[in-house]
Parts: structure tokens; sequence; C-alpha cells
């Protein structure tokens, strides 16, 4: 168990590998869908600008590759232009003091040929771990859609996909990023390969759990081998359901893949309890870095019992979704017992400033004695 003091303040400072934090209020990971052509805009740059008193962002979800890509208007980190864009993003950040990873998403298959065919790519057929639709549908820029059957990785397009992932991570470090968090987690690629009805592949990466657990180790592995372990994150959601996962053993999965990773030496793991709270102990027992908690309870209403975890040793960091969309100053409110400004989450994906850049921060005034 990583020897965390006991009383610990949330608004403390904590470094982690080669992450220095103001703090231990992490902003989460959110697609808000307003990139242009795949790339990060002037907009985007205010955004994460305005929240750069998080002790630690974490991007929406970036693709690695084209065909990594399921929803409209997503970045990427996989062409020089991506870059530049993104260059400016980190730096607006750092100038405000803040620090920053990008979040590399490849969907899998949640993903729609009409929304590849959207940002310039052609109508891709997504991949997966198996040949097997997911049940449900997603948005597209044409609308809801069905989800497609999507096509199994050959044992060649593996590799390319773990070297995707790695060449976006140095893509990132170039764009000025402190480093990359993984996802593993809400029913993407990663997630897919841990599932035992996403993935019924009968060659080394399928069928035992060690063999499903290759792929993401992989893909980890070939981050930190690439930037730097201690300027890498994993992002992992045991049995929370997302993307028509289903996942009987997670009890056995989850701790098998936390002990593999845990002599690579991550600056974090990111754990979303929704799916499985029980597996917290165990998890936060066998990781040694640092673990950063996505715990149950909408934010709105459990911000107090988050910093609890901090103080009580639970965790060392916590993050906070939707608090920081209409709060871009929420480590401060925290902090003086401000009040909580509540999301329009009718325009929390795609569109322009408004619901995005436009958020005030809070008024001197409005401080709760």
């Amino acid at each position: 168990m990583n020897d965390i003091a006991l009383e610990a303040s949330p608004f403390a400072p904590f470094t982690t590998g080669r992450l220095t934090l103001r703090n231990r209020i992490v902003m989460a990971p959110m697609t808000r869908s307003r990139a242009v052509d795949t790339r990060a805009t002037d907009d985007m740059v205010d955004y994460y600008r305005q929240r750069a008193g998080a002790g630690l962002i974490i991007t929406e979800g970036t693709q690695p590759s084209p065909i990594g890509q399921g929803y409209p208007d997503t970045p990427g980190l996989h062409s020089a232009a991506q870059v530049e864009a993104w260059a400016k993003v980190t730096a607006a950040v750092h100038e405000a003091g803040g620090t920053i990873v990008a979040q590399l998403m490849h969907v899998g298959r949640l993903a729609h040929p009409d929304t590849t065919e959207a940002a310039g790519h052609g109508r891709l057929t997504p991949v997966a771990p198996s040949a097997i639709a997911a049940r449900g549908q997603i948005h597209t820029p044409t609308g809801q859609q069905d989800l497609v059957t999507p096509s199994a990785l050959t044992e060649g397009q593996v590799d390319e996909t773990i070297a995707d992932f790695a060449a976006a991570a140095e893509n990132a470090i170039a764009a000025g990023f402190d480093g990359v968090e993984v996802h593993g987690a809400n029913g993407y690629l990663l997630h897919q390969f841990l599932s035992a009805n996403a993935n019924l592949r009968t060659d080394r990466w399928g069928g035992s759990v060690e063999n499903r657990l290759r792929f993401p180790i992989a893909v980890v592995a070939a981050v930190a081998a690439a930037i730097g372990a201690d300027r890498t994150g994993l992002r992992i959601s045991p049995n929370n359901g997302l993307g028509d996962t289903d996942e009987p053993d997670a009890a056995a999965v989850y701790p098998q893949l936390v002990e593999a990773l845990d002599p690579i030496g991550l600056a974090y793991l990111h754990l979303v309890e929704a799916g499985a709270p029980e597996l917290t102990p165990r998890i936060r027992d066998a990781w040694h870095s640092a673990l950063l908690l996505n715990p149950v309870g909408p934010d709105l209403s459990a911000h107090s019992a988050r910093l609890d975890l901090i103080t009580g040793g639970t965790a060392d960091l916590v993050s906070f979704g939707r608090l920081f969309i209409a709060n871009p100053d929420l480590v401060e409110r925290l902090a003086s017992g401000a009040e909580l400004a509540s999301p329009d989450m009718t325009k929390a994906y795609g569109g322009g400033r408004e619901g995005y850049a436009d958020y005030p921060a809070l008024d001197e005034s409005r401080v709760l004695a």
C-alpha cells in the first residue's frame, strides 16, 4: 500500500512520478466534442486554462489513430497539425500554473463509419478483439445509429495498435503535455480485451484471464517505454458495464492486472469505482504508486465525501467531472466553502463557447461565511 500520510489535505501539493500537482483534486476526462477537424481550438485553450487550478487536468479522450475515434468533433494526437494545436492548450495551462495530461482513448467497437467519414478519414470499419457488435446505439454526425459489427484485429493489427498508442504518447510530450493517461475503462478498446463477452479470441490475446490482460499490459508498457512510466497513468473501471461489457470474473481480472502493472512504476492508477467498489481496498493494497479515485456518487452531492477519501487515506487523489464543467475555479470554491454552480448538460456536447468556456469564476462576494 502506498505510504500516504493520514489526514493529508486535499488542497496540499502532491508529487507522483514526474507530475508535480498544486493540490490533490483532479479534473476528470470529459468528452466535450468541441474540436474542429480533430484539432484543438481557441475555445479549448480557454476552457482548459480556466480550470488550471486543478491539481491535475486530464483531457477529454483523444484518439491515438483515425480508427480510434468514437464521437464527432473529438481531438486526436496522430498528426503534426494536432500536436501544434494541442501545444497552445498546454502552454496556456502551464502559464496559469497547472499540470495537464492527455488521455489516449481508442474506442474500439464503439465507433461508427459515419464518424470517421465526417472526420475526413473515410468510412472505417471499427476494430475490436472479436467481431461482435456491442448492443446499443452511438451518437454520430448523422444522428443516433446502431453500433456496427467490428472487424477482429489481426495479430499484426494488434501490434500496430500498440505502436499507435506509443506514438501518440510521444506526440503528447511533443505537444507539451506533462504526461498521458491510457484509457482502459468504460467499454473502450482496452476494456473490451478484458471483457469476457467482447473478447472471444482463441489466440494469445484472449481466453484465459492472463491472455485477456495481455493487450492492456502491452499498451501501458509501450507507452511507459516511450515517454517514461513516471509520467504515464492508466484508467480502469472494473465491472461498470459500459459499452455492453460483461465481467463476471472482475474480482480475478483487476487485482491481477494491477499486480502485473505495479512493478512498472506508473505515475498513477485512476480507478472508476462505480461497478465494483468492493475491489477498491484490494486494488489499493496491491498498488504502490498514487491511487486516483473516481468514487461512487454523483458529483453534485458527494463532493465533501470525496475529499474525505483523501484525508482518510483511501486515495491519494480524487477526480471530479461535472462540477468542473460549471465551476472553472472548483478547487478554490471547495477550499472556501463557496456555493457550487450546476452545469447545463444540454450544452455539454458540441457547439461553441456557450455552456463550455463561458462559465464564470466565483464572485468573491458569494463566498459563504
